[in-house]
């Protein structure tokens, strides 16, 4: 992985264990708007993307009455409320992060909204270590499209070349290698031969400090 200049770290997955809290509050939605066991979503098709992907699939097939963003805000409140309850960062990431900000800039680049980004990072109090903060919101295309990572590597003036991002889902590893980036899998959430296209896959945070330092 070196040299290198900078390193972006994906979010949901990497920094907090909160893809099965995306995936409760979206069964919990669901339920409510009646599709407990019609809803058709097989939540790992969407790790990595954002939780716009999932509803208009869903709506595409269900043609449910409420407005995309009622149904957004449904699951945003209940996942809110989950994360707040469980606090499930991972306990290891901390370490890592303040590290490598001792070392040069770092970005958070992932597919939840800000709202969300912020919540996450108020947990884990890893805010002011992160030079840039990207949401999918802030890009025309989420991944597995690079432009998360263009971007943040834009904030960060650093070139596209230089940057090594830590993900964990399949669509996050296709993004950071379409961004022309080299890329760290780590298997918090797929196991790693769903991870064969990153540069190199990982089991936990002090073996991707071992790469990096």
């Amino acid at each position: 992985m070196k040299p290198y200049s900078a390193v972006i770290f994906d979010m949901d997955g990497v920094i907090v264990n909160s893809e099965p809290l995306h995936e409760r509050a979206f069964l919990e939605t669901f339920a409510q708007i009646g599709h407990a066991d019609s809803h058709g979503i097989h939540f790992p098709d969407y790790y990595g993307r954002s939780d716009q992907a999932v509803w208009i699939d869903f709506i595409g097939a269900h043609r449910p009455p409420h407005p995309l963003a009622e149904l957004s805000r449904m699951k945003q409140e209940r996942f809110l409320n989950l994360l707040r309850a469980e606090r499930p960062i991972f306990p290891a990431v901390s370490e890592l992060v303040i590290a490598l900000a001792s070392r040069g800039p770092i970005a958070l680049a992932s597919g939840s909204n800000h709202t969300v980004i912020s919540a996450v990072l108020d947990l884990c109090g890893l805010r002011p270590h992160f030079r840039a903060v990207v949401s999918a919101d802030d890009v025309p295309r989420g991944k597995p499209a690079p432009d998360i990572f263009l971007r943040s590597a834009e904030l960060l003036g650093v070139a596209q070349a230089e940057c090594v991002v830590i993900e964990d889902s399949v669509a996050g590893v296709a993004a950071g290698r379409a961004a022309g980036m080299k890329v760290i899998g780590i298997t918090n959430s797929v196991p790693a031969d769903k991870l064969r296209e990153a540069d190199a896959t990982v089991a936990g945070y002090p073996a991707i400090q071992a790469m990096l330092f």
